[in-house]
């Protein structure tokens, strides 16, 4: 018998299925982590708490989003607060945390809640899924954690544990549709938002990319890659298609104590952001055409470039910033579309990270 037999053998005896989720739900009883958003034992999860988390809990660590959680709930404690809010005050308190365009849709989703819901989210995935922001997974895992729904979300902790105690041979993403169904299994008849947040904290600290701790996974008699000693080549990935550099310009405009910035179009990569005056992002871009896109304004001082450059790696592209600076006159008025704010306020700016790097290398902070 082949070993991918074997496998899918092992996948159809369910010889542990009524087991496993049972040993999930009292390791999770013992282990269980402490988070801001998480309600404690026996207590009722607040689905604003739980939406809120589990969009800024994408693409980004437990330990990076912890402060900015505590931050938006002590200024805004539920979804109609929120969604009472302007975009700008989303933006700027949310700056720092990167892929902006989910600040966009939380703010977005947070007014149709308001306004459409009477306050209230939707305790169904259909109808979680029909706010804005809202895809499969985050609609799954707000209606188990918030709803007890009996439906499992597999985020990327999921992912990997399923696919190492199943040995799912399949690279991702194509083999998303089986760990889904595989992960499923999981799932017990009661408490399932315990049942998912117990594989996905068991993910996090027990089943991690690098040197998993099996011993001390209740589940480790039963993987197969463990069985085999595979446990760090899943889950399978194609390799990673890095896309192509892209080269600009950054303009660090002085006023005395004030900088020059402007807004990014609301559509579009970092939309609705702050940033300074800069060229076009492109591939291939000189040095010379990319200073050509230079802001004019009368009286400036001949343009500095800095020595180095700044880079950023995008989800799509890697980029690079040339960044030149240069001083005005005390009078001198912002071009159209731009403004001056004082230095020491940048701090309340809805600046991405990039243009946090451009202005510190810009004015040597």
């Amino acid at each position: 018998m082949s070993s991918t037999t074997a496998r899918k053998k092992e996948r159809g005896t369910t010889a542990n299925t009524s087991v496993r989720p049972a040993l999930l739900l009292a390791w999770y009883d013992r282990h269980r982590r402490r988070l801001p958003w998480r309600a404690a034992p026996g207590e009722a999860s607040d689905p604003y708490r739980v939406w809120l988390s589990e969009i800024m809990l994408q693409q980004t660590t437990v330990k990076a989003v912890g402060p900015y959680f505590e931050k938006f709930v002590a200024r805004w404690p539920d979804v109609t607060a929120l969604g009472r809010a302007s975009l700008d005050d989303v933006l700027r308190m949310w700056a720092g945390l990167g892929y902006y365009s989910r600040a966009r849709n939380l703010h977005a989703c947070a007014v149709a809640v308001t306004r459409e819901h009477g306050g209230l989210f939707p305790d169904t995935e259909e109808g979680l899924r029909a706010l804005p922001g809202i895809g499969p997974y985050t609609a799954a895992a707000i209606a188990a954690i918030a709803f007890d729904r009996r439906t499992m979300p597999v985020d990327g902790n999921i992912e990997r544990m399923v696919s190492r105690l199943f040995a799912v041979e399949e690279e991702l993403p194509q083999a998303k549709p089986l760990i889904q169904q595989l992960a499923a299994t999981l799932l017990a008849d009661s408490r399932a938002g315990d049942s998912a947040q117990a594989l996905m904290d068991l993910g996090a600290s027990i089943c991690t990319p690098k040197k998993p701790a099996c011993s001390l996974c209740p589940l480790s008699e039963d993987c197969i890659a463990r069985a085999q000693g595979t446990q760090e080549t899943f889950p399978r990935k194609a390799p990673k298609k890095s896309g192509t550099l892209r080269r600009g310009a950054a303009f660090v405009v002085t006023r005395g104590d004030e900088l020059l910035v402007r807004s990014r179009p609301e559509k579009g990569l970092l939309g609705g952001m702050t940033e300074v005056p800069g060229s076009d992002w492109l591939a291939g871009q000189d040095d010379a055409a990319a200073k050509l896109q230079a802001p004019e304004l009368k009286g400036l001082t001949r343009w500095q470039r800095k020595v180095g450059v700044v880079t950023h790696v995008f989800t799509h592209f890697p980029l690079e910033l040339i960044v030149y600076t240069a001083k005005a006159e005390v009078r001198t008025r912002a071009p159209e579309g731009m403004r001056w704010v004082p230095i020491a306020t940048l701090a309340g700016e809805a600046l991405p990270n990039l243009m946090r790097k451009v202005i510190a290398h810009g004015l040597d902070l």
